[in-house]
């Protein structure tokens, strides 16, 4: 499943660590995994854990510890608002219910047309940047007032 390119960035991160730890390369290797899949399904993980040599209930514990693996598919835009409380407290619960209004669709909800996933977020160590949001796990978005989330939903959805 994994394409030739994904085994050499994972084999990058394996040279990382001595070879009876190859399981410290589980979490880079299943964002590249997720980064050229979309989401790590059953099989995934399985091929992951079958490569690194480790059990494949290991690999899955680590994937469905984390918030930023998908371990169901998403939208192409995944976007996560931290609603912790000094974002909560911050406006995190106004972008959070702007989006979903916006988009007409829940947490853990994806759009009909799968272009945007919207999920409830732990910290993102930018309180005093709240309220904060990631796309795709990768771009950090501070600061959001309700001009600054139409502007960003216009921006992904071209």
């Amino acid at each position: 499943m994994l394409s030739q390119e994904c085994y050499k960035k994972i084999d990058r991160e394996l040279a990382k660590y001595p070879a009876d730890q190859r399981q410290s390369a589980v979490m880079a290797s299943l964002a590249h995994a997720q980064v050229e899949l979309g989401w790590l399904s059953p099989e995934t993980m399985q091929e992951i854990a079958d490569y690194i040599g480790m059990p494949a209930i290991a690999v899955q514990e680590v994937a469905t510890f984390y918030n930023m693996y998908n371990i169901k598919p998403v939208g192409q835009h995944k976007i996560t608002v931290c609603t912790n409380l000094p974002c909560a407290l911050s406006g995190g619960e106004r972008a959070g219910q702007r989006i979903k209004d916006a988009l007409g669709i829940d947490y853990r909800e994806t759009t009909a047309d799968g272009k945007f996933t919207l999920v409830e977020g732990e910290c993102m160590g930018a309180c005093g940047d709240a309220p904060v949001m990631l796309v795709n796990n990768h771009r950090m978005c501070s600061f959001m007032s309700d001009e600054k989330i139409d502007a960003l939903l216009e921006e992904l959805n071209k």
